[in-house]
């Protein structure tokens, strides 16, 4: 799935009309980063004067802590994701909407427990973009998912005791931007 919509973004950006000048770009977000050195960056394309499409990645192989007490917030996250720009891309407001897969495994933030399935959704977010540099920006913004989880609840890092487990439906805040983001 993640495939076809790679593919429908390269032909979108190969159709799109807009301008040559800004119409690509990289980025990471450092909020991301101070999440437990979790790994991030998206890549966008602009697909009109107020639209954006892009595909992004976060990973987070770490565990910090002994056996007994653990803090972990591991992820491998895809998502797609498109923004409209109400003024021109890559510059001021703009709002968004993704789709996201995620496979995690935290626990030890706030109780023992530690939690690992595997989650897909839609998710909506906006946010401010301030041009630092002709190519050079800083993207602030908040945003949210929800979608279908299917886990496992343990009761500690290391035991192996099953408390819970199943599938749920979920909404929940998922992203504080903060991002450096080079324009090409």
């Amino acid at each position: 799935m993640l495939k076809k919509l790679l593919l429908i973004i390269i032909a979108v950006s190969a159709f799109s009309s807009a301008a040559s000048a800004q119409r690509w770009s990289v980025g990471t977000n450092v909020a991301q980063w101070a999440n437990l050195g979790t790994i991030n960056a998206d890549a966008s394309v602009a697909a009109g004067r107020h639209t954006s499409v892009g595909v992004g990645f976060r990973y987070n192989p770490w565990v910090f802590g002994g056996e007994e007490q653990r803090l972990q917030n591991k992820q491998r996250t895809a998502y797609v994701y498109g923004r409209w720009w109400p003024w021109n891309v890559y510059s001021g407001w703009w709002i968004g909407a993704k789709g996201q897969v995620e496979e995690y495994n935290q626990g030890g933030i706030f109780k023992r427990q530690t939690e690992q399935g595997d989650a897909y959704g839609l998710g909506i977010s906006a946010g401010y973009t301030l041009m630092l540099h002709k190519h050079l920006n800083l993207d602030m913004g908040i945003g949210g998912w929800g979608g279908y989880t299917k886990y496992v609840v343990y009761a500690c890092p290391t035991c192996g005791k099953v408390v819970d487990s199943g599938s749920k439906w979920f909404l929940m805040p998922d992203d504080v931007f903060l991002s450096l983001v080079y324009i090409f």
